[in-house]
């Protein structure tokens, strides 16, 4: 190579290493540190700027409330049937699932007690004849002037003490359906209503007392009638503002996924669970499909009041000082710290009470970065 060839050589490689050495020295030049004005942080270089996903907020339709629960049988038109004899049980002549009406016979009861009842009520049939007989003889005497006006008296007084202590026995008899025709010391257990047995705890030669029923003790028999049921709710505190006696809730059950039971609420409890911080919210439901059973799981879905409201994700919104806040993104550099009040967090979103516009776009990521960037300079300030 010539000495010419030489020196042309060399000047390509030096003005070749001059250009790499410049675009290194740019390429390595720290990006310029972002502004911090008040509550704004400006990056300079909008490229070189951090890119938080952020989302635009908007006014929405409140989403319904959604209640977990249960049905239950209609306690208004459910009875459990207990004994008020003791006996021996001789008969049974229903099963679970049998239908029956009002008076019908459930079970037949062989009872001392009740044939004394029995007997109560004969001899005051007796007791009110041999009254009625005194009392006319004593009118005749009386009318004839042989008896005493006081004979008289004190006879229609014994008839009368004899007429109320039959009608007594005979109601008594009559509210356990019983009569005077015999005394046969058999009692029978029969329904209040007519309905369907859904529950029987009684067998065949069982001896039965009054002082075995307590308040744990099952009854013998409960009879319902399930074209009506009850949904039996539970609300946490936060969804009292939905729930009010006479509302209307849309009762669901996944069995059928595509249908709506309509039910309406007739009792909400004053007081919460204390482990569950949840409150019983009661509603009547019609049956008369008999689609719906007793102990199905349900949910309850309820219309709120609310009208529009603003949400944005609970991760967009942070506390610090008693405060809480979002950043905003108001030019494609420039984010600005907002001061919020929030309501009820529900399904990984927070309602924006106040504090914010619609329309304004919310950073939902990256939101503590920022808040890192903002808090030194404002400390340094």
């Amino acid at each position: 190579m010539s000495n010419g060839e030489r020196t042309i050589v060399n000047g390509v490689l030096a003005l070749v290493l001059i250009v790499g050495g410049c675009a290194k020295e740019a390429a390595e030049a720290p990006a310029p540190e972002p502004k911090v004005e008040g509550e704004t942080i400006t990056f300079p270089v909008a490229d070189k700027a951090p890119h938080p996903e952020t989302k635009v907020i908007a006014y929405e339709p409140a989403p319904n409330v959604n209640l977990n629960g249960r049905l239950v049988w209609d306690e208004d038109h459910t009875v459990r049937v207990f004994s008020p004899f003791a006996g021996r049980v001789s008969r049974i002549l229903v099963q679970p699932g049998a239908r029956v009406r009002k008076g019908q016979t459930l079970a037949v009861l062989g009872s001392p007690e009740f044939g004394q009842a029995q007997t109560e009520a004969r001899r005051a049939e007796t007791d009110l004849k041999l009254a009625e007989s005194n009392l006319q003889r004593q009118k005749e005497l009386e009318s004839h002037g042989v008896a005493a006006r006081k004979d008289l008296q004190v006879a229609e007084a014994e008839h009368g003490r004899a007429r109320a202590e039959l009608e007594r026995a005979r109601a008594r008899l009559r509210m356990y359906g019983g009569g005077t025709a015999s005394i046969d010391q058999s009692f029978s257990m029969s329904s209040p209503i007519d309905g369907v047995v859904v529950e029987k705890n009684i067998n065949p030669g069982q001896e039965l007392r009054p002082d075995q029923m307590t308040s744990n003790a099952p009854p013998l028999f409960v009879v319902t009638d399930p074209s009506h049921l009850w949904a039996l709710l539970d609300a946490s505190e936060k969804d009292l503002a939905a729930v009010e006696i006479g509302k209307t809730v849309t009762i669901r059950s996944p069995t059928y996924a595509d249908a709506d039971f309509p039910a309406k609420i007739v009792s909400i409890s004053d007081f919460l669970d204390p482990a569950t911080r949840t409150l019983k919210v009661r509603a009547t439901l019609d049956n008369s499909h008999r689609r719906l059973k007793a102990e199905m799981f349900v949910t309850g879905e309820f219309q709120t009041r609310q009208g529009l409201r603003m949400q944005v994700p609970a991760k967009a919104t942070f506390f610090q000082g008693g405060q809480h806040y979002v950043f905003t993104q108001d030019a494609p550099a420039r984010y600005t710290r907002r001061e919020v009040r929030v309501g009820d967090e529900h399904d990984g979103k927070v309602t924006i009470l106040s504090g914010l516009q619609d329309g304004q776009r919310v950073v939902v990521e990256d939101v503590l970065m920022l808040q890192q960037m903002l808090q030194p300079r404002r400390v340094q300030k």
